[in-house]
């Protein structure tokens, strides 16, 4: 039995870890169609985030984040940054952490900047998801509640997979401007 779940458990990792490997080698204009996918992807759990997406000076949507782990966990993906609607730019995201947890799983982010400050700071390439900054599950209604904290409000929209998780960790990103 646990040999079985052992097999399944990696299973699970290589096939998440595969999807991010897939997602992140792709070409600049798949990636920006994917973006557009995971915006209407998004806007359709829940229709009140398109006016964050109308309002936010900027936000950072990651369509295919790939997370995987057995106790020892990690996270990867490669989005487009806009502001004002356009976009200016792409990031990775990576997260390694550490904590009870078991599984893979591929999902939608969205990261909202409220203000041009909070973009800039993203943009400086040194931007870390603090511990009081934590993602809602976008879901009709969730955004109407949702509040920004220190600037930014994240949410994310499962994919595929499944993921029991109570690690510690935290989302790094690097930017990079499109040329």
């Amino acid at each position: 039995m646990k040999h079985t779940l052992c097999r399944s458990v990696l299973g699970v990792l290589l096939l998440a870890s595969v999807t991010s490997a897939l997602t992140a080698s792709g070409a600049d204009d798949e990636l920006a169609a994917e973006a557009q996918k995971a915006i209407k992807a998004l806007q359709s759990a829940d229709t009140a985030l398109t006016n964050l997406f109308t309002n936010a000076a900027g936000f950072a949507v990651f369509p295919s984040v790939g997370k995987g782990g057995l106790i020892f966990g990690g996270e990867h993906g490669k989005g487009i940054v806009y502001e004002k609607g356009k976009p200016i730019g792409e990031a990775t995201l990576t997260e390694i952490n550490v904590g009870p947890q078991v599984g893979g799983q591929s999902f939608y982010e969205v990261i909202f900047f409220e203000t041009t400050e909070a973009l800039a700071d993203f943009k400086q390439s040194n931007f870390e998801m603090s511990a009081e900054v934590s993602a809602v599950a976008a879901a009709e209604g969730a955004a109407l509640n949702a509040k920004y904290r220190n600037g930014v409000v994240v949410f994310t929209l499962a994919r595929t997979g499944l993921m029991v998780q109570a690690a510690i960790g935290g989302q790094k990103f690097k930017y990079k401007p499109l040329n």
